[in-house]
């Protein structure tokens, strides 16, 4: 096995005023570390919240508090960068306390919400009282995507990037909510000012008007064998047709989520090679459902955009494997049981995932011939380094000195049963309920504190922070950030 290197930069010299006579605040020692440059042995020494020193084997290190990690993989704290912990307006189908809950359990220390709550968060003043409201209340460190208005384009262009680097655009929509860019002119405008902003667009690229299209000729599908065809990978294709040439035109920074079909990650490989700045996220679901299942188990896999076929799967794998998908999301959306068993045209479509997402990935990978070690470094490519670059994420998704002491320890053989018990999600159920699993975290550390440990049943308290981007001079800073709009519920606020 390889051993870390001993560099003065990777380990803490002796004769430094922080060297091993220094006593540290946790050492993490005997696991298999992560890192960007690859798997190695060694110790993780943290101070002050912060990783001090990474240790070669057998090298002296301070005296402190033990964590044992022998027979696991030291992962940087994962990054989730697509959930809705439903904060502020709906939590009777999640908590923030209980969402960040099922982060921990799923190894992950930093979220990224999404804003369709209620009311949306529209601006930069409903992001402060969302902080606000959370503050106290997160297990975990956590940012936020803010919602892009259509009838309110140009608040991209003057956003603080400490409040929002990023802006959410939804393309299509579901059930009734009214914002979603349904005209041209509006998407176009949306674009145009987030790149004068420097604001990366998150995108649900699916397009309204081929579902309206097709839906005037046939009704709401009436059994789950119907729902695929409902909402077809043709909507979904136009939509990512149409993002790639605004891209062109204007130069915006994007990131397509929940990609879902074969046709669309084509389509997205090709536009990166050709330097357009686009990179694309895949979630847990679409890498474990086919459309098969969604027949068979119905609402647990009603989901927006739909699961689909088998080879579109297969060629998600191949993205998250060759390193063309640059992050894998959860796409947490919870609802309650009885939300989710109404009639198929109208049970909303999401799950829960931030618990699952990591585990069920680490068991697909393995299940595919990946050696632990790959599989170690592809997870914390796409739930690390790749949100935290992304995102502007400073000292989060990296196991390095001077990185914030985010640590998941994973034990990659455990194999284990998901059961409705396991969950720590408000709403109590899970579409992975019954699966082998392959790997479970066993402790997860946050800010240096243990913050879940799965054998004594305990987790630490709600210390979360929420983590501003980086702040602009007062003299940059825009005129008019936050123009008052209407109280409005985003479309797709029910996910």
């Amino acid at each position: 096995m390889e051993t870390l290197k001993t560099s003065p930069s990777s380990r803490m010299s002796p004769s430094s005023s922080q060297g091993s006579a220094a006593a540290a605040d946790l050492v993490v020692e005997g696991g298999r570390l992560v890192t960007p440059e690859g798997v190695v042995e060694g110790a993780v020494v943290v101070r002050d919240g912060r990783i001090a020193a990474l240790v070669a084997p057998g090298d002296p290190l301070p005296a402190g508090p033990r964590l044992d990690a022998r027979g696991r993989y030291v992962l940087p704290g994962l990054i989730d960068s697509h959930v809705h912990f439903r904060t502020p307006g709906l939590e009777h189908k999640e908590t923030w306390e209980r969402g960040s809950r099922a982060a921990l359990a799923g190894g992950v220390t930093t979220v990224m919400d999404m804003p369709n709550t209620r009311p949306p968060s529209l601006d930069t003043a409903s992001l402060r009282a969302k902080a606000a409201l959370i503050a106290g209340r997160s297990y975990v460190d956590h940012r936020f995507h803010m919602g892009a208005d259509p009838d309110h384009p140009e608040i991209l262009a003057g956003l603080d990037p400490a409040v929002a680097t990023s802006a959410k655009a939804f393309m299509a929509g579901h059930h009734t909510a009214p914002v979603v860019f349904r005209e041209a002119h509006q998407l176009e405008a949306a674009f145009a000012a987030a790149s004068r902003g420097g604001v990366r667009l998150v995108l649900h690229a699916e397009d309204q008007h081929v579902f309206d299209l097709l839906d005037s000729r046939s009704g709401d599908p009436d059994s789950y064998d119907g729902y695929e065809p409902h909402r077809p990978r043709s909507g979904a294709i136009v939509a990512v047709a149409k993002v790639v040439h605004l891209v062109r035109t204007h130069g915006t920074k994007v990131h397509v989520l929940h990609v879902s079909s074969a046709e669309e990650t084509d389509l997205l490989v090709a536009a990166a090679a050709e330097g357009l700045p686009i990179s694309f996220e895949v979630t847990g679901h679409h890498l474990s459902f086919t459309d098969h299942d969604t027949a068979r188990r119905g609402p647990r896999t009603r989901l927006s955009p739909a699961i689909r076929a088998p080879r579109d799967r297969e060629r998600l794998w191949q993205a998250v494997l060759n390193g063309e998908a640059a992050t894998i999301g959860s796409d947490h959306a919870p609802h309650t049981v009885e939300e989710k068993n109404r009639p198929p045209a109208e049970a909303p479509p999401g799950l829960p995932g931030v618990q699952e997402l990591a585990v069920s990935v680490w068991t697909g990978l393995l299940a595919r011939g990946v050696e632990p070690d790959a599989a170690a470094s592809h997870l914390a490519r796409l739930m690390g380094t790749g949100p935290a670059d992304l995102f502007g994420l400073a000292g989060k998704g990296r196991l390095a000195v001077g990185a914030d002491a985010d640590l998941a320890l994973l034990d990659p053989a455990a194999r284990w049963q998901l059961s409705a018990g396991h969950v720590q999600s408000l709403c109590g159920w899970s579409a992975y309920e019954g699966w082998m699993f392959t790997g479970r975290f066993t402790t997860v550390v946050r800010g240096g504190r243990v913050v879940w440990d799965l054998a004594r049943g305990t987790v630490g308290e709600p210390l979360g922070r929420w983590l501003p981007g980086p702040a602009l001079p007062a003299a940059d800073l825009p005129g008019a950030q936050s123009p008052a709009t209407p109280a409005r519920e985003l479309e797709g606020a029910v996910r």
